[in-house]
């Protein structure tokens, strides 16, 4: 038999996604999810090398893929900008019902001190693939300005519906449509001021920097 090292990758993720829900992302988990997917010891370290920081860096990539799936499938150039978001975030999290916990566990993992540049590097891969799945051509200042506060709204939306327990997760789209309310407002501001801060450093241009080649041709293609 031919030997599938991404049908590894995905079968790993999915089978250890329950087991971080209960031993955080780590070795134990990866271990557990290894044995569950039936994949010996030696194809699952060759399908992650990086371990558990690696898993979870994949597991946010076949997330944005999916999310800019379902935003091409629901022809979101139709909606307004503000809908178009609305819309990834929610496609993003609806896929995840299922995984809270072990949601709530990575972000724990994340938290770490050691983890910050691999958290910050998720997230900005992720608001930006929701502005490229939006239809955003931004090259000036404001591709920035976009990118981080939608971060914004994006975190605060998840450690939200982290802990919602309401039917169907109404509750979180309520808290996301107000921050988008009120995110909406702030480049009509930042506009009077964007030759000067322009000029500023931009801790996104670092993350943006280390995005893997190829990204918006992968993304593009689904």
């Amino acid at each position: 038999m031919t030997y599938d090292r991404d049908a590894d990758r995905l079968a790993l993720l999915e089978a250890t996604l329950s087991h971080a829900a209960f031993d955080g992302w780590s070795q134990k988990a990866f271990e557990a999810g290894a044995k569950e997917a039936g994949i010996p010891a030696d194809r699952a370290l060759n399908a992650f090398p990086g371990g558990m920081s690696e898993l979870l860096a994949f597991h946010h990539e076949v997330e944005d893929r999916h999310m800019l799936e379902a935003m091409q499938r629901a022809n979101v150039s139709e909606m307004r900008v503000r809908d178009r978001i609305a819309f990834a975030v929610k496609a993003r999290l609806q896929r995840n019902m299922g995984h809270r916990e072990a949601i709530k566990s990575a972000c724990s993992f994340l938290a770490m001190p050691h983890n910050g540049p691999l958290a910050l590097r998720l997230l900005y891969r992720t608001v930006d693939a929701m502005w490229y799945g939006a239809g955003d051509t931004a090259t000036d200042f404001n591709f920035y300005t976009k990118r981080a506060l939608l971060a914004g709204v994006y975190s605060a939306t998840v450690l939200y519906w982290l802990n919602d327990r309401s039917v169907g997760a109404a509750d979180t789209w309520a808290f996301l449509d107000r921050r988008i309310d009120e995110v909406m407002q702030v480049p009509k501001l930042l506009g009077k001021v964007s030759a000067v801060t322009s000029r500023f450093p931009n801790p996104f241009r670092v993350a943006q920097r280390v995005r893997p080649r190829g990204f918006r041709a992968r993304t593009a293609r689904g």
